[in-house]
């Protein structure tokens, strides 16, 4: 798996300069004191009214990104990253989040820029998850793996490096919980984290960002499998109704080397016989993956409607679908999924979804480079969702902390649609999708401005650092140009969907575990 990063980033705050000092002169006469006082007056008036016409006046408005600026993009791979309340009986997923970013070097053209500078992660206020999670407690039964207190499967911990990926960095596999230290027993599934940009040389800041890594626990198996709710089964805890469950229908068929009954066994990882592209685990030859099992087990009993989905998907308080398309277009998960039938029978979960690009939906003119929206580039080799944020979340969202990275680059919500964020000066040719974009008056910020007050929400149970930028002066960097229901069985019929066509992705999935779990 790989050696683990221990680093943290620590960062103190100093002043920009050395403090300066005011030595007193000599004790002298009270004459000589009253004339230098009256001679300093027009002095001082004189200064003054120079610094008044000299001093720049601040518009209310953005600055705009000047050549030699640098700006990070940075996002989270999924719209939502879930991880089971407790892993004391089974585990479906386990804490692991996952940050994208891409540096632009503001120019005419801009260019994205991988060497000679160093990209790390951190949450002000999320830096430890033991004792938020019992993970630490199972993780070896589980997974096979021992690990420090706060580190993940792949090594990353709640602050660190993120990693070269050739035309952009990744911190994958972050063990992120929902809950912030300031308020460690309230759910906050969008956390905020911070990404800093140094040359790698000098140490200098060069840009910082600051996107939303979700994460959630809410899955409402309870809503059926309370006790007494499916089969009269009640073993006191809702994990262990399941596998009680579960072991009553299909206990005979378990695969050779899995032969037990789970609940003599547990903890138990579903995807030691089904499936999970999530997790980049197999399965066992014969037994269905874990969404197919999943899906088709609950159609029928479980709607077809967002209510539905939000029976096992986070959820009607976390609301993960909460992007563009629903909160302005109405639309919901079975729009583009189907329902649960549909969802079953995709051959390949997770890797085969539903696609921006199909005539019923952009067309032509938003096409995917990938059979992923998540893995696909546009203009000028930048990733679509470094633009428009992720699957799931596209801006602008209902979550106010999603918001604010948008606001900090270009002083409103809202995808990336002021060219001087990148661009030295406003272009003249059409944009991404072929756009041609009209300037305005508000520009992008440059990367170490803070938005105004007025403009930035107000982070939800998160709060962010106070920290100094770094200094404006441009470092050597080298340049690497961008590449061109209730439970029963009573049979109704099920509302026709139309899910939108989907494709064979050409580039493997960005969530897998380590290959010792293998």
């Amino acid at each position: 798996m790989g050696s683990f990063n221990w680093r943290k980033i620590t960062q103190q705050l100093r002043p920009s300069g050395p403090p300066g000092s005011i030595e007193g002169d000599a004790p002298a006469q009270e004459g000589r004191r009253s004339r230098r006082a009256l001679w300093s007056i027009p002095v001082l008036l004189g200064l003054m009214a120079a610094v008044a016409l000299l001093w720049p006046v601040q518009e209310p408005v953005a600055t705009a990104s000047a050549p030699g600026d640098y700006v990070v993009l940075a996002w989270n791979d999924l719209g939502m990253h879930c991880y089971n309340p407790s892993f004391q009986d089974l585990a479906v997923l386990p804490p692991y989040n996952t940050l994208w970013a891409q540096v632009i070097h503001v120019g005419d053209p801009p260019q994205i820029v991988t060497d000679g500078i160093r990209v790390e992660y951190f949450f002000a206020d999320n830096t430890y998850s033991v004792g938020k999670t019992d993970f630490w407690e199972y993780e070896q039964d589980l997974f096979g793996v021992d690990l420090p207190p706060n580190v993940g499967l792949t090594g990353k911990g709640l602050s660190g490096e993120m990693d070269p990926a050739g035309d952009h960095f990744v911190a994958e596999g972050i063990p992120l919980t929902e809950y912030s230290d300031s308020a460690p027993t309230t759910r906050a599934p969008y956390q905020l984290a911070t990404v800093i940009v140094y040359d790698a040389a000098t140490g200098q800041e060069l840009a910082r960002t600051q996107p939303v890594a979700p994460v959630s626990t809410e899955m409402h198996c309870d809503n059926c499998h309370y006790d007494g709710g499916v089969e009269g089964i009640a073993t006191g805890r809702v994990d262990t109704n399941i596998l009680t469950l579960h072991d009553e229908e299909n206990s005979d068929e378990y695969p050779p080397g899995h032969e037990g009954l789970l609940m003599d066994r547990r903890p138990i990882l579903c995807a030691e016989c089904h499936a999970s592209n999530a997790l980049g685990e197999p399965g066992q030859p014969g037994v269905p993956s874990l969404s197919k099992a999943i899906h088709k087990k609950h159609k029928k009993k479980v709607p077809d409607s967002l209510e539905g989905c939000y029976n096992c998907h986070p959820g009607p308080q976390t609301q993960c679908l909460r992007d563009v398309m629903s909160t302005q277009h109405g639309m919901q998960c079975t729009d583009c999924h189907g329902g649960m039938k549909q969802v079953g029978d995709n051959p390949n979960p997770w890797l085969q979804e539903p696609r921006c690009d199909n005539g019923a939906c952009h067309g032509s003119d938003y096409a995917q480079d990938q059979a992923l929206f998540r893995l696909s580039k546009g203009h000028g080799g930048v990733y679509c969702a470094a633009c428009h944020d992720s699957p799931h979340a596209i801006a602008p969202s209902n979550q106010a902390n999603d918001a604010i990275k948008f606001i900090a680059m270009q002083g409103h919500n809202g995808p990336l649609d002021i060219c001087t964020v990148c661009h030295a000066t406003q272009p003249t040719e059409p944009g991404p999708h072929g756009i041609v974009v009209t300037p305005v008056a508000t520009a992008s910020p440059t990367a170490t401005d803070t938005p105004s007050p007025v403009d930035t929400p107000t982070p939800v149970q998160t709060s962010t650092p106070t920290e100094t930028p770094g200094a404006t002066e441009t470092p050597g960097v080298t340049e690497t140009p961008s590449p061109t229901g209730t439970p029963g069985e009573t049979e109704t019929p099920e509302p026709t969907h139309t899910p939108q066509p989907t494709g064979t992705p050409e580039a493997p999935l960005h969530i897998y575990l380590p290959s010792v779990m293998r």
